[in-house]
């Protein structure tokens, strides 16, 4: 498992919303770039815009899909 900086997984868009910068899988859902998504949309009771700047716990699978495990709290 690795440690990633929130920007390098998510983009901000530009109307306050975040699209995944390659394909990611939270808790069994898989979605990658297009993607958009804003606030109150939670993955699995994830809300990424809830935790912008923190760093992600995720590993990285054979076909690239990059799982995403846990957000560090520190």
């Amino acid at each position: 498992m690795s440690r990633y900086k929130f920007g390098e997984i998510f983009q901000q868009l530009k109307n306050e919303m975040l699209t995944p910068k390659r394909q990611i899988r939270v808790n069994g859902i898989t979605f990658g770039p297009g993607v958009n998504f804003g606030k109150g949309v939670s993955f699995s009771g994830v809300d990424f815009i809830e935790h912008q700047g923190k760093d992600i716990a995720a590993e990285e699978q054979a076909d690239g899909v990059l799982v995403i495990k846990g957000i560090y709290n520190d």
